[in-house]
């Protein structure tokens, strides 16, 4: 008992947006202070954690067999419960410069459709990776939070969210979600829709790594004006397993990326067929926002907008736009009580 009261004393709230690409920590009273991938190195012999986050990243398609660079969630959910804690006992050590007594309470922000056993996974792994109390917050009203919307309204707020696994679409109103649809659909799917493209247009595998500097070099969801941007792509030749370099243009990796970013753009107005004429109305007034990763995407704020004739516009800062959400609601006694779950 006493040994929980003086954690409690030690101890430093946290905002912790566990991503399926990046995990980002933001401490009350500080700010964001982690940003990194969210990959870990296990050396299989022995299970041991060899590296986390960005040098645990740059293992990926590059390790031994005794040695796994582990992905622990995917589509926004935990794929791998011990990876997982692991990966955030590192995280949460660090901050706290691995001392005993520090115990934090930490807000997580988690898929809208997750389930209840997916969110009793996430709060057990979070706290046998050294939380004190542990409360959820649904992603789409983080990022609604953290791009500035005022959810307290009786008024319509939709937003719009692409994280590495999953695309959120939410109607928020008075602190809730009032509909919503939420994909598979997000950042990674971009990134094997061009190793599937390189693979079948130019007998070519790549790695995903290559893949995803590909999306952000030349990667868009719309014709842009300008001139024709192509850059050289390496990877090994199908038919005689030999290294190969090919010339790959913007037009290209676009008809790559088509399938996800229309699957992304058609979600919207299905979700649109759910919400109540009255909040369909001031969505009408206020447009579109757009958060996460995959909002930097070239040229989507115009698809959607063409797609729903709707004005669209994408947050300053999309990838960390979840986070401070989560870390205005630590920070807020009113927020924290109407948008946290401790289910």
């Amino acid at each position: 008992m006493l040994r929980t009261m003086l954690a409690g004393l030690f101890s430093d709230d946290l905002a912790v947006d566990l991503g399926t690409a990046n995990t980002l920590i933001f401490v009350r009273g500080e700010g964001i202070v982690l940003n990194e991938p969210s990959v870990v190195a296990i050396n299989q012999p022995d299970h041991s954690v060899l590296a986390v986050g960005r040098e645990a990243k740059a293992m990926l398609g590059r390790t031994p067999g005794n040695i796994a660079a582990i992905r622990p969630l995917k589509g926004g959910v935990i794929a791998d419960f011990d990876v997982t804690e692991r990966m955030l006992h590192y995280f949460i050590a660090g901050l706290h410069r691995r001392r005993e007594l520090v115990r934090p309470r930490v807000v997580l922000g988690v898929p809208s459709d997750i389930t209840k056993v997916e969110r009793r996974a996430v709060r057990d792994s979070a706290v046998r990776a050294g939380a004190r109390e542990v409360y959820l917050v649904e992603t789409p009203v983080a990022a609604a939070i953290g791009a500035g919307l005022p959810i307290e309204e009786p008024g319509g707020n939709m937003i719009v969210d692409i994280g590495g696994g999953t695309t959120e679409v939410a109607v928020i109103s008075l602190y809730g979600i009032v509909c919503g649809k939420s994909v598979r659909v997000a950042g990674d799917e971009m990134d094997e829709a061009i190793v599937q493209y390189v693979k079948k247009r130019h007998n070519l595998l790549i790695g995903e790594r290559h893949a995803e500097e590909i999306k952000v070099r030349l990667g868009s969801a719309y014709p842009l004006p300008g001139e024709r941007q192509a850059i050289a792509v390496k990877g090994r030749d199908l038919t005689d397993g030999l290294p190969k370099s090919i010339v790959i243009s913007d037009e290209e990796v676009r008809e790559a990326l088509r399938e996800p970013v229309m699957t992304i753009a058609e979600t919207v107005p299905a979700c649109f067929e759910q919400t109540p004429p009255e909040l369909a109305a001031d969505i009408a007034d206020r447009g579109i926002v757009l958060t996460g990763g995959g909002a930097l995407l070239k040229g989507l704020e115009l698809l959607l907008a063409r797609e729903t004739r709707l004005p669209v516009t994408v947050v300053a800062d999309p990838l960390t736009c979840v986070v401070m959400g989560i870390g205005k609601v630590l920070e807020n006694p009113d927020l924290f009580a109407a948008v946290t779950r401790t289910d």
